[in-house]
This record gives C-alpha cells, structure tokens and sequence, in this order.
C-alpha cells in the first residue's frame, strides 16, 4: 500500500516545501500523495480537477476531502482534510512597506496593529494577516479580492508568536463559521496560513480543529 505523510482524517494537513523548479506541478502531485496517504489508496486512483471558479477538487477516491494549494516565490504547500472546505497561502517574508500596504488593504484595526509593531516586524505582521485572508478567500470559495479581504482575521494574543506555541485556529471576529490561523516556518523565512470554512460549528469548537503543518522535500515530489 502506498504510504505518505497525510495525516489524520480529522485534522488539517498542511504540507509546505522549498522548491525551484515547477511549482505548481509540485504542489498538485503533493496534494495528490497527500490524499492518497490520508485514505490509504494508490495516487492512481485521485486525480485532481478544478471548478469553474478555479477551486482545486479532488476526483476519484479522494473525492470525499477538501483541498488547497498555493505556490510561488520558490515555494509551495497544500493542505488537506475530511472536515471542511480549507484553503491555504504561504509567502516568503521579505521586506514590503507593510504599514502603507496594511493601511491600503487591511480592516483599520488590522492596520493599527501593523503600524504599531516594531518596523523590523511589521512586514512578517502583514504576511501573517494576508497569508490567513487569501486561506480564508480560498475556504470561502470566494478568492481574496470576493471574501478574504473583508473579513477580519482574529489578531494573535502576544507577538511574535513563541515557536513553541501551539497552533490553534482561532474563529474570525464576526464570522464564527470559519477559522484561521498562521505560523513561521523555514527558520522564520516563510508564513503559512490556513482557514477552514464550516469546520467548527456546534459539534467542534474552534480549538478542537488540530493543525498539522510539516514540511517535506523536494524529493518527496518526484
């Protein structure tokens, strides 16, 4: 039986890797593997289609999961789960004129918050805000500019966050029906975010929504 780091069926796998060659080849043959090693199925028996909209689905025996993927900058990742329509983003921190961009995009509390940050953190802030909002857009179905941008990502309790801090979804702030949250990776040279959309209703709060973010290697995509 085919084997690959997928996950739990409860949860949301997120896999992220460091690349510089065909990206978006990379990320659909790692939604693929993924899928295949959360059912226990052969990547033969999945293949992956998309919507009218452009959402990615999966066809075959991984039709029953939700999907995502995100690439670009010489990097990607995907994410995968049983639970609930879930998108995810990841960018490479760089340094941006994040206070100008924040209040240009960004809810004005968002915004605030950005602007009063140390400068040296501001533009890993406004990554961490916009890599929740383009995983929520994709959750939603909707894109950035059609819902993750008007809706408000919960702002983190301490900043920067610890490594050792767990990663827990949090709901959006007037949204209960959909949750995000964002972490460092690459030694802090890379944000991924993720969103679920409908995942933590009456039946599963928040919190109980486990992450599992990993990275894996380029070798893995061959």
């Amino acid at each position: 039986m085919y084997r690959h780091p997928g996950g739990s069926p409860d949860a949301v796998t997120v896999l992220w890797c460091a690349t510089d060659g065909d990206e978006r080849r990379g990320a659909h043959t790692l939604v693929v593997r993924a899928a295949a090693g959360l059912i226990g199925v052969a990547p033969s028996e999945i293949w992956l289609e998309h919507e009218a909209g452009g959402r990615p689905v999966l066809g075959g025996a991984g039709a029953s999961l939700h999907v995502s993927v995100a690439h670009g900058r010489g990097a990607l990742a995907v994410a995968v789960t049983g639970l609930a329509p879930v998108g995810v983003d990841v960018e490479v921190v760089r340094r941006l004129r994040a206070a100008a961009m924040a209040r240009a995009w960004l809810d004005p509390a968002e915004a605030a918050w950005v602007a009063a940050l140390p400068e040296g953190e501001q533009s890993v802030a406004f990554l961490w805000l916009w890599t929740q909002k383009e995983s929520v857009g994709k959750a939603l179905g909707r894109g950035l500019r059609r819902g993750g941008l008007s809706r408000r990502v919960p702002l983190p309790g301490q900043w920067p966050p610890g490594d050792d801090a767990p990663l827990v979804p949090r709901r959006l702030p007037g949204d209960p029906d959909v949750v995000s949250a964002a972490v460092r990776v690459d030694g802090g040279r890379r944000v991924v975010g993720v969103a679920l959309h409908g995942g933590a209703g009456d039946a599963r709060g928040a919190g109980d929504v486990r992450l599992d973010v990993r990275e894996v290697s380029v070798a893995e995509l061959g």
